[in-house]
């Protein structure tokens, strides 16, 4: 059996990963943790979740939460994302990262931290959303220039971050296709009337409802689109990618891995 540690335990996607696991026999939660202050922390992982009560109780001590775990996964907030990877580093867990939104302290923190564990940072846990990611980079690479790449992305009016982590690691797959940077290329949001500048990655944002997750990369031609898109319509989506990319991560030696090797997306 694997032992999961949950992160982030009181969040929507907490609950979500303790409903999933039931689906990975070889999966067992065997602790929990979220932030000091947390309504979460003293009750039933269980119970949250809305089912029975499993005598795993949602801690504030992220030390005690990885007590005997063999693997960590993070939903939890970016300002305690950097933190969390040195605590998982620390006591030798492996960990799947699944917060978006991640500040540059997170970069230092991983890089120190996969000489000691195996370590990956997911702006987006969905196999399909993988898929498609490594779909972008081979069109991009494949297409000529004169096609303009633009980027649509829908999510919930409660989310924080803006264009979404999983909009933006499209963008850097579009981008490395042709061989570009980025943050040289991008371009969020239009108003005005300047006219589109050649080579840019055009984002546009969208905010309402309860709309869990929508993507689409638009290569735009003369006379001619291609149009990529993934829709979600259930977070479960994105546990059951993360618990399957736990598993996969257990056992695994010191580094820095994506989900793209998680499914073997070369194979």
């Amino acid at each position: 059996m694997i032992k999961l540690a949950i992160i982030g335990a009181g969040g929507r996607m907490g609950a979500q990963l303790f409903r999933c696991a039931a689906e990975f026999p070889r999966l067992v939660i065997s602790g929990a943790v979220d932030r000091s202050g947390s309504t979460a922390v003293g009750q039933d992982l269980g119970k949250l979740a809305g089912l029975d009560a499993t005598g795993v109780i949602v801690l504030d001590s992220l030390d005690r939460a990885l007590a005997g775990a063999d693997v960590a996964v993070d939903f939890s907030d970016a300002s305690s994302t950097a933190a969390n990877i040195r605590g998982c580093a620390s006591r030798g867990v492996p960990l799947l990262v699944g917060t978006t939104g991640l500040g540059p302290e997170v970069s230092a923190a991983a890089a120190a931290a996969v000489s000691q564990i195996p370590l990956i940072i997911a702006a987006n846990t969905s196999l399909g959303v993988t898929l498609l990611t490594e779909l972008v980079r081979r069109v991009a690479r494949v297409l000529p220039a004169e096609f303009d790449i633009e980027i649509v992305e829908a999510h919930h009016r409660d989310k924080k971050d803006a264009p979404s982590g999983t909009a933006l690691a499209l963008g850097k797959a579009a981008a490395e296709g042709r061989a570009q940077d980025l943050a040289a290329v991008a371009k969020i949001g239009r108003a005005g009337v300047a006219p589109r500048a050649a080579g840019e990655i055009g984002f546009a944002v969208v905010r309402g409802g309860d709309i869990i997750g929508d993507h689409t990369v638009l290569f735009a031609g003369t006379a001619e689109r291609i149009t990529l898109s993934h829709q979600a319509t259930d977070r479960a989506i994105f546990a059951r990618g993360a618990l399957r990319a736990a598993l996969w991560l257990a056992g695994r030696p010191p580094g820095r891995f994506s989900m793209s090797d998680v499914i073997d997306i070369n194979q």
